[in-house]
């Protein structure tokens, strides 16, 4: 697989992060663990007989290092469990502001890898592509961080670096298959689950809302996962972390369509920003040859 597919092929995953909101929003009140738990174990389940259909067996990759189970389980588990501890402990914009630093760390984190380097203009593209993200999370303002909400901002930066950490330190492991990604969303699933018996009060969805929780795990929550996988392993990962601020506004643009939310002037502004840092900051991507 060449380096164009493979980014291309991650940049999907931004595509489909960008429902995640809408198809929460639309999933009644099931509590957050509990939803993690529902769409994560249909995640499971699709990854596997996709993988079957295609002729792999997923759970021939059971037996792989503790460093990549470690590694696996505690960044899908771990970043959705921290980010849900944050929004529980601190005001939400503030919350997932603070929590959104992850793809500009990724950019950041991204010059430690073999073969990577950091220039001035994978750095400005970054912070271009998190202002124009706080600008669209905040709306232009926030409340102000309080010390009484300290717990919920460390939970959030705790978050932001599992998550960029995970998303890096795949690299490491690019000869393991993108298929191992089954396996970490069926661990996940079950310690959400056990997390969920023994934190939350259970609630079921309700009619269409079962069709939310099914997107949620076949896309957001499922497949975008594979290919976010593929492509941080195999794909210009500077790139991959600039284009994720697209998420934020695709998302917004998605809520306007669907009549959720209202279009406004800084959303514009936004717009320029994410877009103009992503190409700032991927211009190796676009400038040399791909192999």
């Amino acid at each position: 697989m060449t380096r164009l597919a493979a980014t291309l092929i991650g940049g999907t995953a931004v595509a489909m992060w960008a429902a995640l909101a809408a198809l929460t929003a639309t999933s009644g009140a099931v509590p957050p663990l509990q939803l993690s738990a529902m769409t994560f174990a249909i995640a499971t389940v699709a990854l596997s007989l996709g993988a079957r259909l295609a002729g792999r067996n997923v759970f021939a990759l059971v037996r792989q290092p503790l460093p990549v189970w470690a590694l696996g389980v505690g960044g899908l588990f771990g970043y959705h469990a921290l980010y849900f501890t944050a929004l529980r402990n601190a005001p939400a914009a503030e919350a997932s502001l603070i929590a959104f630093l992850w793809p500009l760390l990724i950019v950041v984190f991204s010059a430690l890898l073999p073969g990577e380097k950091l220039r001035w203009y994978h750095l400005a593209g970054g912070l271009a592509g998190f202002a124009g993200s706080a600008l669209l999370i905040t709306g232009g303002s926030l409340g102000g961080f309080r010390s009484e909400y300290a717990f919920g901002y460390a939970m959030a930066f705790a978050g932001a670096f599992t998550w960029s950490g995970y998303s890096v330190l795949s690299r490491r492991f690019a000869d393991i298959p993108s298929d191992v990604v089954a396996l970490f969303c069926g661990a996940t699933a079950l310690l959400s689950l056990l997390s969920h018996l023994a934190f939350e009060t259970t609630a079921w969805p309700h009619g269409s809302q079962w069709f939310a929780v099914l997107g949620l795990g076949l896309g957001p929550v499922g497949l975008a996962f594979l290919t976010w996988d593929i492509g941080v392993k195999k794909g210009d990962i500077k790139a991959l972390g600039a284009a994720s601020y697209a998420t934020p506004l695709f998302s917004t643009l998605l809520l306007i369509a669907l009549g959720m939310t209202t279009a406004t002037g800084p959303i514009l502004i936004a717009c320029a920003l994410i877009i103009g840092g992503a190409v700032l900051a991927s211009g190796d991507f676009w400038s040399r040859k791909k192999t």
